[in-house]
């Protein structure tokens, strides 16, 4: 029986430390996956849970498809506390563009990293 209270008991910490963590999505172009990858590694040890878009082959989808991953990348925005944008020497491209404009529509925080890392 007390192996059940002390579940319960964790269960309550845990709770309440997720509510402290915020989620961020990381956008940018995907030329730039090495530094998506070591954002997200870095943003995770500051306590970050990450968003990132997926990156495949274009050649293995359909044009559906990566419409498709589109808008599920822009629900990830909806679901963040904030953008990370990946602007490895400020570029940004097209759609990255457009992503931020849907995160100020969503009145979401955005940090660039050409300002935080670079």
């Amino acid at each position: 029986m007390k192996y059940g209270k002390l579940i319960k008991k964790e269960g309550v910490v845990a709770k309440n430390t997720m509510k402290n963590i915020k989620i961020v999505t990381l956008c940018g172009s995907r030329k730039f996956m090495k530094e998506f990858n070591e954002t997200e590694i870095f943003l995770t040890k500051k306590g970050f849970a990450v968003l990132s878009p997926i990156f495949c082959d274009k050649s293995d989808i359909t044009k559906e498809m990566i419409q498709s991953m589109g808008k599920i990348h822009l629900k990830k925005i909806e679901l963040s506390d904030e953008i990370f944008v990946i602007d490895v020497n400020r570029y940004i491209g097209e759609s990255t563009i457009k992503e931020i404009e849907y995160a100020k529509f969503q009145n979401k925080q955005i940090r660039y990293y050409s300002i935080e890392i670079m």
